[in-house]
């Protein structure tokens, strides 16, 4: 079995989860995460703790049971703290706005790009050249961080673009003479 797997996941206070034959439910008062098991792992709540195994003797089972784990830690930690995701903005006139859900971008193309956060995803703007994304799906996050990275990454001479704030951009030395 999975290493990963082996160690449960403790349920703190104030997380609700149920589990059913195919079915993980992680909520609390304000969020609520559902989670798909896929045939092969079987999840089950012993003494305030998430216990996975797996069912058969197949590779790919062991390796779900860890997967599905490490997932479930990460919804458990998600509805009781949430994720966060911060981006930064390098380059003259580049400038970031957030408006309710939609998320307004002036990344020195000749229009501008409105880019609308998915369901579970606030976004704020601290400063005109950082957003900050929060939610309690980590994938999600890390999703939506990574579709506005990719509106201009960071180039590698000047290193000009958007990029995520403990991310270390390598610049090329330019051409000599």
């Amino acid at each position: 079995m999975s290493r990963i797997a082996k160690s449960p996941v403790a349920i703190p206070a104030g997380v609700d989860v149920k589990v059913n034959a195919n079915k993980i439910v992680i909520k609390n008062k304000d969020n609520e995460l559902v989670l798909n098991v896929p045939y092969g792992v079987s999840v089950q709540v012993v003494d305030g703790h998430l216990e996975f195994s797996v069912m058969d003797d197949k590779k790919e089972s062991n390796a779900l049971s860890g997967t599905i784990r490490a997932i479930a830690a990460n919804m458990v930690q998600g509805v009781l703290e949430g994720f966060e995701k911060k981006l930064q903005l390098v380059g003259v006139g580049y400038r970031a706005q957030a408006q309710g859900n939609i998320l307004n971008l002036s990344l020195g193309f000749s229009h501008p790009i409105a880019y609308e956060m998915p369901k579970g995803v606030v976004v704020q703007t601290p400063s005109p050249t950082e957003i900050v994304l929060k939610g309690s799906n980590k994938q999600v996050i890390g999703q939506v961080a990574a579709e506005i990275r990719a509106f201009r990454p960071p180039e590698p001479y000047k290193g000009k673009g958007v990029r995520y704030v403990d991310e270390v951009v390598m610049l090329k030395e330019a051409k000599k003479k």
